[in-house]
């Protein structure tokens, strides 16, 4: 027998039997169906939909008991709630499993998300099943093209050649923001550089808008969120400044946030894997060259970023000219500019700038110091002075001492003699979105000879993947549709002028698709678009997001430029999706995160089988506040269950008729109970989930001491109190919860239920008695109430008739509080 048996022949509340009974019920029953033609409040709570890789783990066990939590909540305010469940469901584990089973990767994806689905009812979510949508369904990625399309014809969907992160063992693009230190951030290979042609969408086109709208999000998002999408968008003002090459027609612009040093600008650097330096190398200068970029290639961006990388480089040969003093400076290529930085060229000003003075001292190249902050000079000290000064070796600037001063006066030359301007850049680059694999969205373009690139016709969307099996799906470097296999599905006439063509052959990131499933929960089935955009208004924008905080930059950012084009479109009223968002931490063992080389891994469903669906929500959700890491080491599902078994054992003992008038009962447990309510409901909206547990686990403790010392389980206060633990059981622990609003004869399902609200006579607390001390002694005894703050209680004590008697004119020298008990006067000595 099963822990959860044991303990339910104890008490009388069966676990199992009553996950079962209730999960029909509410199947039954649609008790969490999401109401179109209502004319209540609405709310959209949203949990980050997930990835089909297997069974519900630990992690999911704590997220999704998150988002529970208020849709449940707010379900019993009275609002009308939408709480939908979908799955991510292209993506490289099930084409990896294919090409190792030998099957179709939907076999493998649809088979996991049954046995997820099974798992997610198990656990008591109230969800809407009858939105459930996958992103792998054709009924589903026909609008992810679609979408696609839409930005094409904006100018927003473009292929260009360029260098890519490239992952050796997925055999497949990377975006920027999914190489983490260096690696792929799914398979953790180091990442290597490779040139292609590749889909990208113009994120940076938005780039303002991005930043600009997060002070809508300021209330509701957390501020490390936040600040990481402004770096990642990084902008930066500055000035572009043209430098003549000899020997080359066109000049270099280069991007410099301080125009204000270029006097000091002793060299110029460009990025060795960049077209511009394979183009100015020297014949000379070819061969050093060439060997330098091969060995450039075999590092990562990380460790050419690195402070502590060795600098390297090669003259290449050629020389430009300082727009601001004509002098002749060389140009190298070094490893530590890269090449999707500006034009992949740098002006150097080795005495003001760290990396370009390693680089000089090592060169033996010229360092110039051009504004003078009073410390060591570089070219001898070794460290380059990055603070303000007065400006010296610097022409008309000499003298100068303020910055802003300094940069307006070197824009002022730049542009009176036409080689600079005003500009601002930004560190965030255009997204790139090809895949070159099979399980994923198909892109809906045909390339013809004659036409070029040709949307395909939304009357033939949506394009849908061929049928290959795994030994078709190996990579070889290039799409497997691009294989024999897919050779059938690939040749196809132009769609604009009817010549032999050829689909493109890459698929599209997942995080496209994720960049817009919240839109299609609020018009499941629609066949007229991707939704109807009067369903999104009346459900959105959501009122709360539930997901962890790795998503900070890589999905959060991409569903937030998805709604800015789709506000442009017309098709949504606002542009930003989501209001609030909440990030959940880990779930750890031992201190380090849970995995079976480590043997620390904990099974979600054998800890389910061990205390009950209703222990471990508890548990996850009272371990601490929500965005921190839980260590199940240090928690107790066990205590948990012993905690629903006492509160469970009060609804059986409440004796009183389901008509009682409440107002007959104890008063002191009624306050209790009615500040609980309170708190519970404040807690919840501040997000401290876990407190408002501890506020539940105080009520049955008051409670089970009114039921033993007072008039039992017949006293009304005790049925008022109990009502209340269930319902804010249920945010939490739902199957208990459902068997004691039974018990009590509430009508089912508890989920139905109206939350109560405080009644504010029964808030106010009976006075204490505060003690004031003058020397130690007792000088003064006075009701007052136990929130009396310090400055009240101060100011009541020295107004005392006897208090100031005591006193006797003498100086205060200390005030000691210990709230609401003492007051302690320390006088002068008189």
């Amino acid at each position: 027998m099963s822990q959860t048996s044991e303990a339910s022949d104890q008490i009388g509340y069966d676990a199992p039997a009553a996950q079962e009974k209730w999960q029909r019920f509410w199947e039954e029953n649609q008790t969490f169906v999401a109401h179109d033609d209502t004319d209540k409040s609405r709310r959209y709570v949203l949990d980050m939909f997930p990835y089909p890789s297997g069974d519900l783990h630990m992690g999911h066990a704590e997220a999704y008991a998150m988002g529970d939590v208020l849709a449940r909540l707010w379900r019993m305010q009275g609002y009308e709630v939408l709480h939908p469940i979908g799955w991510d469901s292209f993506g490289l584990p099930a084409e990896n499993a294919a090409i190792k089973n030998n099957t179709h990767p939907a076999e493998w994806t649809y088979k996991n998300i049954e046995t997820q689905k099974t798992s997610f009812k198990r656990y008591g979510l109230s969800l809407d099943w009858t939105r459930e949508l996958h992103t792998s369904d054709p009924e589903y990625y026909h609008w992810t093209q679609w979408l696609f399309l839409k930005f094409f014809e904006r100018g927003l969907a473009y292929r260009k050649d360029s260098y890519v992160n490239w992952c050796p063992h997925d055999q497949t693009v990377l975006a920027n923001e999914q190489v983490v230190n260096g690696e792929c951030e799914r398979c953790h290979t180091p990442v290597t550089k490779r040139k292609l042609n590749q889909w990208y969408f113009k994120i940076t086109d938005y780039a303002d808008r991005l930043l600009d709208d997060m002070s809508q999000l300021e209330a509701g998002w957390p501020d490390r969120v936040l600040a990481m999408q402004r770096n990642w968008i990084g902008r930066s003002e500055g000035a572009l400044v043209d430098f003549v090459v000899e020997g080359r027609d066109e000049p270099i612009t280069v991007f410099t946030t301080r125009p204000d040093t270029l006097y000091g600008a002793t060299f110029m650097v460009v990025a060795p894997d960049s077209e511009l330096a394979s183009e100015l190398v020297s014949d000379e200068q070819r061969a050093a060259f060439d060997a330098y970029h091969d060995q450039v290639k075999k590092s990562t961006e990380i460790e050419r970023q690195s402070t502590q990388h060795e600098k390297t480089g090669v003259f290449l040969g050629r020389y430009a000219i300082n727009p601001v003093n004509g002098e002749r400076i060389p140009m190298w290529a070094a490893d530590y500019v890269l090449s999707d930085y500006g034009t992949g060229a740098i002006m150097a000003v080795p005495a003001h700038d760290q990396r370009d003075l390693e680089f000089a001292r090592k060169f033996g190249l010229p360092v110039r110091v051009v504004i003078d902050t009073g410390e060591a000079d570089p070219a001898e000290s070794g460290v380059a002075t990055a603070g303000d000064g007065r400006y010296v070796n610097s022409g008309p600037l000499n003298g100068l001492a303020d910055k802003q001063a300094g940069v307006a006066a070197a824009l002022a030359t730049l542009e009176e003699r036409g080689t600079g301007k005003a500009t601002v850049t930004y560190r965030l680059r255009d997204w790139l979105l090809s895949r070159q694999r099979f399980w994923g969205c198909p892109i809906p373009i045909v390339h013809c000879p004659k036409c070029g690139e040709v949307p395909v016709p939304e009357d033939q969307l949506p394009v849908e993947l061929p049928h290959l099996r795994g030994a078709d799906l190996a990579p070889k470097g290039t799409s497997p549709l691009a294989g024999d296999a897919a050779a059938a599905w690939r040749n196809v006439a132009c769609p604009k002028c009817g010549a032999d063509a050829q689909r493109d052959t890459d698929t599209m990131d997942t995080f496209v698709d994720s960049s817009w499933y919240f839109y299609r929960y609020c018009s499941p089935g629609f066949t007229g678009g991707p939704f109807r955009p009067e369903d999104v208004a009346r459900w959105m924008p959501v009122q709360q997001y539930v997901g962890g905080v790795e998503h900070a930059i890589l999905h959060l950012l991409y569903m937030r430029f998805f709604a800015k084009v789709l506000h442009d479109l017309g098709m949504i009223d606002f542009d930003e999706p989501m209001q609030r968002l909440l990030n959940q931490g880990q779930v750890i063992n031992q201190g380090k995160a849970m995995s079976k080389s480590l043997g620390n891994g904990v099974d979600l469903g054998e800890q389910i089988d061990l205390f009950g669906v209703d222990a471990v929500r508890l548990t996850v959700v009272f371990a601490g506040p929500p965005e921190d890491d839980i260590d199940w080491a240090d928690v107790s599902p066990a205590s948990s269950l012993r905690f629903l078994q006492r509160a469970y054992r009060l609804a059986t003992e409440v004796a009183s008729p389901t008509d009682a008038d409440y107002a007959a009962g104890d008063k002191a447990l009624r306050q209790v109970t009615h500040k609980t309510i309170r708190d519970i409901t404040e807690l919840i909206a501040m997000g401290r989930f876990n407190v408002a547990i501890a506020r539940v686990m105080e009520l049955v403790n008051a409670t089970r001491k009114t039921i033993d010392t007072g008039a039992g389980g017949a006293d009304p206060a005790v049925r008022e109190a109990v009502g209340f633990v269930a319902q804010a059981l249920s945010l939490f622990a739902p199957y208990v919860a459902e068997e004691m609003w039974q018990l009590l004869g509430g009508e089912p399902s508890i989920a139905s239920s109206t939350w109560p609200t405080a009644d504010p006579g029964l808030l106010v607390t009976e006075s204490v008695t505060m003690v004031v001390q003058v020397q130690g002694k007792v000088r003064a005894k006075l009701e007052v109430s136990p929130e009396i703050s310090e400055a009240e209680a101060t100011d009541l004590a020295l107004a005392d008739d006897n208090v100031q008697r005591a006193l006797a004119g003498r100086e205060v020298l200390k005030i000691i509080t210990k709230l609401p008990k003492m007051v302690s006067i320390v006088p002068a000595k008189g």
